[in-house]
This record gives structure tokens, sequence and C-alpha cells, in this order.
């Protein structure tokens, strides 16, 4: 097994009388695809909001590489290498595709100095900024504003703009929602290369079942905030509780 990188312990979130996380303990390895899965309301993505610090936690802790971050923000997290990509892009809308790129690799490497030094680190930016597009296939709209883009286009730019942050914890919020047929592929299988990094965690919330059997390594499954299974995909699958309380006639986890 794997070392892990990222760990829940008892990890719990309620409003008001609702447990919508409860007390889930979990521990994701370096290597691994692990997709999060449950029906709608299960608690999936408020487990994301927890792990990336957009909401604060009631109970349990968050750990990475065993260093407690439980009550850092989202911004601290995201420094310290947890990179979220969300359901809903999450992007500057009036910048070019090449300037948001470039702004998320200058926020993973903050710096100052001279004039000089300043315009040599801004094309060493853009370079690695233009690296990074070609990586997701987005090279040849570098100068287009992200608001002129399709919605398939400002999902690989998310991609691109997590990968530029290079995170130890991917963490993807059903990155292929909206897509069409044909653009789909491209953020899979950057999902895909990404997993062959085998020094980082991906973490996956996904309804799409072809998805989950293609690149999962490993699934849990959350009902009504808990955790009722994990383990490999085919025995997940496999398994009673998921069988009688998910799967039904129409195997289907939505």
């Amino acid at each position: 097994m794997t070392r892990s990188l990222l760990e829940t312990e008892a990890l719990t979130v309620r409003f008001g009388g609702h447990v919508a996380v409860d007390a889930v303990t979990c521990a994701f390895h370096a290597g691994q695809l692990t997709a999060i899965v449950g029906p709608n309301g299960a608690g999936k993505t408020t487990y994301f909001n927890l792990i990336s610090g957009q909401i604060p936690v009631t109970s349990g802790k968050v750990r990475l590489s065993g260093e407690e971050i439980t009550r850092l923000t989202a911004s601290d997290r995201c420094r310290r290498g947890i990179g979220r990509a969300f359901q809903l892009t999450n992007l500057f809308p009036g910048l070019t595709v090449l300037e948001n790129v470039r702004l998320a690799i200058q926020a993973h490497r903050p710096g100052s100095g001279s004039i000089l030094s300043m315009a040599t680190a801004r094309t060493a930016l853009t370079q690695e900024a233009m690296a990074v597009l070609e990586r997701v296939r987005l090279d040849a709209l570098r100068d287009h504003r992200v608001s002129e883009l399709s919605h398939g286009n400002q999902r690989k730019l998310e991609v691109a703009m997590l990968i530029a942050l290079a995170p130890r914890v991917y963490m993807f919020d059903e990155p292929t929602a909206g897509m069409s047929v044909d653009e789909a592929p491209v953020v899979l299988d950057l999902i895909a290369e990404l997993k062959a990094e085998t020094d980082r965690t991906i973490l996956l919330v996904e309804h799409k079942m072809d998805v989950i059997r293609t690149l999962a390594d490993r699934i849990i499954v959350l009902h009504n905030g808990a955790l009722v299974a994990d383990g490999e995909p085919g025995a997940v699958m496999a398994s009673d509780v998921v069988q009688e309380a998910y799967m039904g006639k129409g195997l289907s986890l939505v």
C-alpha cells in the first residue's frame, strides 16, 4: 500500500440540526485515484468542501502528510498542496486564457525583484503557462478571453490552472459536467495523465459510472453523510450495501 498523503479523522459538519458529513474517517494515498460516489445529497461535495477548506468543520480533523490542517483557510491549504477544481468553473472571465494560467503559476511561486528580473520572470512564466496550455490542448486559444470560450474549453482551462498550481492532492468535482461527448475525453485523458504521476493523490466526485470504472483505483461510498463502503471498484460495486442501497434495477448511483 502506498503511503497516506491525505487523511480525514471523524470529519463532521452540521448545518443546524442536519448532519451533512457524519464522522468520516478515511486515508488517501499517493499514486491512487479515489472516486467518491453516492446518491444526490449524500454529502460528497460537502466532504470535498471540508477537505479543501471552503467550509469550516464542526468536529474532526484533516491532515496533509501527517500535519493537521483543519483550521487553515482554503488559500493556505492550496499553498500546502491541495488543489481543487469546482463543479462550476472558477475562472477570471475578463482575462485571456494565457493570463489565467500565468496568474495561477505566479500565485504558486510569488516573488519580487528588480524590473529586469521581473521581466525575465514574466517571460519564464509565459513559457511555463504555454507548456501547460499545450498539455490541455488550449494553446491555440491563448489570447481568447475566458468569457468567449465554450463551456468545455472553460473546464479544460480550469484543469490547466490546477496543473499550474502543481498540487500534491488533485480534487475534481464532476469534471465533465456539461461537456459534450467530444470534449469530455480530453479532460479524462488529462486526469489519467495526472494519475500516472505516482507522487500525487487524486480525489474524484463523479456520477458517470463508465468514467469511474475507467479511472478509479478505489471507490468510497457516502450515504446521508456517512462512509458506508470503501474498497476496490469491483468489490464495492458488487457489495450488498451498494447493490441494495444505491444500485437498484437501473445500476445507477445518481
